[in-house]
């Protein structure tokens, strides 16, 4: 696949990723014991950061299609190292949310009894399949990244060695 096929692909994956989780309204309060002495805290539970993550990657992947689109055949030096730069950015990013909502995600399935979070995914079955569903898309958007990272670091190393 080429170039602008694997950015288009990118862009499709983190939109829709985006997309899925953004329009997940089942958000709640949760009650989070820290002492058993006071009265438990009660947090909400939102994926803001894992949205907004994939929708900074989506419009970087919409810029850097077009930006690659606009170089063809044109002295793209400059411009090739900054998307490269760009792409290792956007991998990190996407890298550290998909990370943070697998973990957070894993507690939501599992619960942590240490800490005496108790699972809530039996209860917000649609949110968690949601959740699911966005960060597989997103897992893959990151791994579309890291292929553009590999391809733009090689041919930068050819026209350079």
């Amino acid at each position: 696949m080429s170039e602008v096929g694997l950015r288009f692909l990118a862009f499709s994956l983190t939109l829709v990723a985006a997309v899925l989780i953004g329009v997940d309204k089942q958000t709640k309060i949760v009650a989070i014991p820290v002492v058993s002495t006071l009265p438990p805290l009660n947090v909400p539970l939102t994926a803001k950061y894992f949205v907004v993550v994939n929708a900074i990657a989506c419009a970087y992947a919409i810029i850097s299609l077009v930006l690659t689109l606009a170089s063809k055949g044109g002295n793209k030096g400059g411009l090739a190292l900054m998307i490269t730069t760009l792409d290792l950015v956007i991998l990190a990013l996407l890298s550290s949310a998909n990370g943070a909502t697998g973990g957070i995600g894993l507690i939501g399935i599992r619960g942590n009894s240490h800490v005496q979070w108790n699972k809530v995914c039996n209860v917000f079955d649609k949110f968690c399949h949601q959740m699911l569903a966005g960060l597989v898309l997103s897992v893959l958007g990151s791994a579309i990244f890291l292929l553009l990272l590999v391809i733009s670091a090689r041919k930068l190393q050819k026209t350079h060695y």
